[in-house]
Formats: structure tokens, sequence, C-alpha cells
């Protein structure tokens, strides 16, 4: 028995979700094989034991899709009124509700985050995007958007979500098109397929219209297929930055309209007069939430000099406090990395740090031996120069920068070729308002970081994309000009 404050562990019931030893595609409201029978399988990174074998869609299967789509759009679910679409994305959101156990559980086994994220900010957030949008679908006339007239809905949407946040992802995307009147062929990642084809069941439960929302499983080459598809009306895209020039690139001069969201190197800005015990928290919450598994994380710390030791003093010893383990521990507070592929980048980056000189610091925690883990890690003595300032590690890594005045905290800021997210932490409501109105960020957070609502508007600048993702502006990427009657 364990006595004091000794850990004891509090593991999640897997019981709760029956995964299937195979899944097929989701096309037309029901479940089929892919034309060619190819698949693939998904692990738990956790343990790397296979999961499940996953249909693998080729070019015939997302066409076969996005002409369930195109039926859907023409004769259903375009001439449909808002008020009604927006009772099916009512139902959705509460059965979301209903089985967030199950989905939580999924989530967790299949992307390695803990159960504890999934639990209290996935799904959560998931079921909140379709209640907030199942809300606008009959009030999009008020909405104040740019179209001139009454919105109309664009017709087929592609959408290509990543791997860091499956659920909540297919949720920022399905929301939205469906509440503008749109349909949907959605690509889920490769490596965490396992709750978008859940949400297919929900769908199917809703009694969604069929081909309303259609989901393609497979790689790149499946992605590749839906962007070039010529029947499709828009692609949403995120994920990698290089992928989206790519998809930049293939679209260009097509009729299709395109919204990315891609990477970034988020800076968080600690001023000398900032509570740095609250400081500290959102420093862990900005890198370590999900592994470091964010778009937006703040992985780039800008400390002043005056305060610089003692923030990374205590970041330290907060950090040896971080539970790393299970992902279905209750206790647990950084889970496993997604991917052997993604261990494998991490890890040449850091170590690529350290070859430019950079200090490394790694939480003293014993990893397990099966899966994919990384310690939480930290690095001082860190120039703009490094790597490990520039690149997007997309892991539990931390670098830690210094600065003397509020003009060279901003330049530091500003010294990436991205600019999705920013916090800045300090006393002074004043300097907190001229630093965020001189930053490059499509997100800057006050004393505060990685807070999400979806009421409010997320996007970025330069190679971290454009078009913004919830909120009214959200709905602006899924609507036109339509008539003024």
């Amino acid at each position: 028995m364990p006595t004091g404050f000794e850990y004891a562990p509090a593991p999640e019931s897997r019981a709760v979700v029956d995964i299937a030893s195979s899944y097929g595609l989701f096309v037309g409201g029901e479940f089929v094989d892919p034309a060619d029978g190819a698949s693939f399988k998904t692990v738990n990174p956790a343990t790397g034991e296979r999961l499940s074998d996953v249909a693998e869609a080729g070019a015939a299967d997302v066409d076969a899709a996005v002409r369930a789509a195109r039926r859907a759009y023409t004769q259903v679910w375009g001439p449909m009124s808002g008020a009604e679409r927006g009772k099916y994305l009512f139902r959705i959101a509460r059965i979301l509700q209903e089985r967030a156990r199950e989905f939580a559980v999924l989530e967790t086994l299949d992307n390695g985050k803990p159960i504890k994220e999934s639990r209290d900010v996935d799904i959560p957030l998931a079921a909140a995007h379709f209640f907030y949008h199942a809300g606008w679908a009959d009030k999009l006339e008020y909405a104040g958007l740019t179209t001139g007239a009454r919105p109309a809905p664009l017709g087929v949407i592609g959408q290509v979500i990543p791997w860091n946040f499956p659920l909540l992802m297919l949720a920022w995307k399905i929301a939205p098109a469906l509440a503008t009147g749109n349909t949907v062929v959605l690509k889920p990642a490769e490596t965490t397929p396992l709750t978008a084809l859940l949400f297919a069941q929900v769908c199917q439960q809703a009694d969604l219209p069929a081909g309303v929302v259609n989901i393609v499983t497979g790689a790149g080459a499946t992605g590749q297929a839906l962007t070039e598809h010529p029947d499709v009306d828009k692609i949403a895209f995120t994920g990698s930055t290089d992928v989206g020039k790519q998809i930049a690139r293939t679209i260009a001069g097509t009729r299709k309209r395109l919204t990315l969201e891609l990477g970034g190197k988020g800076a968080n800005i600690v001023y000398d007069d900032a509570a740095i015990d609250q400081a500290v928290e959102g420093i862990v919450s900005g890198i370590y939430f999900n592994q470091g598994h964010v778009c937006c994380a703040g992985s780039r710390l800008l400390v002043q000099e005056s305060v610089a030791d003692d923030v990374v003093r205590r970041l330290q010893r907060r950090l040896g406090t971080l539970r790393v383990g299970d992902p279905m521990d209750k206790n647990t507070d950084v889970g496993a990395i997604n991917s052997a592929e993604q261990l494998a980048r991490i890890t040449a980056l850091v170590e690529a740090g350290e070859a430019e000189g950079a200090t490394r610091w790694s939480a003293p925690c014993e990893l397990p031996d099966r899966g994919y883990w990384f310690a939480p890690t930290i690095f001082t003595d860190v120039s703009q120069a490094h790597r490990v300032a520039q690149e997007e590690i997309f892991g539990p890594v931390l670098s830690v920068l210094t600065f003397r005045t509020p003009a060279e905290a901003v330049a530091k800021a500003n010294n990436t070729p991205y600019g999705l997210s920013a916090g800045i932490w300090s006393d002074k409501g004043s300097r907190v308002l001229w630093t965020a109105d001189r930053l490059r960020a499509g997100v800057v957070w006050a004393n505060s970081f990685n807070k999400f609502d979806p009421t409010s508007p997320f996007g970025g600048y330069k190679e971290s994309g454009y078009g913004r993702e919830a909120g009214r502006h959200g709905l602006e990427a899924y609507v036109a000009a339509g008539s003024e009657d």
C-alpha cells in the first residue's frame, strides 16, 4: 500500500471502447471496403501494439466519396434550411458528450496523449465546437460576414487533419462546414484514424443524411488525391508547413478555395515583473501539454535577463514533478510520442542543438521500455541562429533565450518564419498591450497560454498559414455571396 504522498497508479479502463479488428472507409453513410483492398495498421504509441487494420483509400475511393458528398449537397444538405441543419449538429454534439469517455479512451490509445487531456480538453472542446456552430446554422446572415449578401455554401469541402488532436481537429473542420451548408470528405492522419471512424458511427447514430460526411483513411497519397480532385470546392488543411506549401502549389490557378493552418514556433515572453510561479505553470502548459505536439506550442521561452536564472531554476524544479508514462494512467502528465518517425525527428533536432553548443537539461525520469518516449527537455545558452530556436520540433523541448528590453523581446519573438502564437507575462497591462501590438502572431495570450474557445478565431501569419478557424471569422472560409433575398 502506498503511504503518504507516494505515487499510486490510477489506470483508466479500456473496456469502455470496442476496437474492431479492421475498419473500412465511410462513404455515402456506410462503411465500405476500399476498391483495391489495401489497408494499414494503427498502433498504440505507448506500447507499440497493433490496435486495428484500417482501409487505405486510393484515387477511386476518394472519387466515390466526393461523388457521394456532391449528391448529398445538391439533393439534401444544400437545399435544407439552416434550422434543420442545426438540429443535426446539436444532435451530434449531444452524442459526443454522451460517449465522451469512449472517445477519450480511444483517443489516448491511438494517439498516446494522457487520458486526462483527452477527457478534460479534447473531447469537451470537440462537442463545444458542434454546439457553437449548430447555433450559427440558421443565423449566418447576421454573422457580419464579408460576403456582401446572404451567405451561400461553397459545395464539397476536402479536409485533411493532423495527428496531434485527431477528434478536436475534426470538429474544427467539420462543424463550420456543415453549419454553413457544405458537405465534407475528410482524411484523418494515418497514425490516428480511429476516433474519426468512431465519429462516423456518431453520424449514423444521429441519422445524418448519407454523404454529408465522408471519411477516407490513408497516408499522403490519399490526401493528394483529395486535394487534386476536380469536383472539390475548397481544401482545408492543418499540418506541416512543407505539405501546406505543396497543397498551395497544387491548387494554384484552380477555382478551389484554400485555408492552411500550419506550423509554429511560438514565443513565451516573461518580463521581470511577472508572477514567476504563475508564469512557470504557463510555460509548462505551453510546451509540455500534449507532449509538445501542438502547432501553437510555446517552444521558445524569452526571459528578461534579470530573472532568467530564477525562472530556469524554478522551471527545472517543476519539470521534476511531471509524471511521464502510461497515458491511460489518470495521473500521467506527459504521455507517449505519437510515432517512431516523430521521435526520430525530435531526437535529431535535439542532437543538433547539443552539437551547436546549446546546453541540454532533461527531466530525471524513467522512461518505459516499450513505445515511443522523450523526457521533457530544456535548452539554455541558445542563440537565435540555433536550429532549436528556428525549426519546429513538435515535441517536449523548450529553448530558452534572454532579452534586456521590450523592443529586444519583440525583435527576437518575431525572428522566425512562423507567426502562429505567443504568450506575454507581465504585471503591467500597458506592457502587455504594447508587446502584443507588435508581435506578428495570430494568437497572443496574456498571462496564460493554450486557452481555446470555439467562439475565438485561431490562425497565423507568414509560414503558419492563412485563414481562421472557429468564431465568426472561421465561417468566412466556408461561404460565398448568395442572393439578396
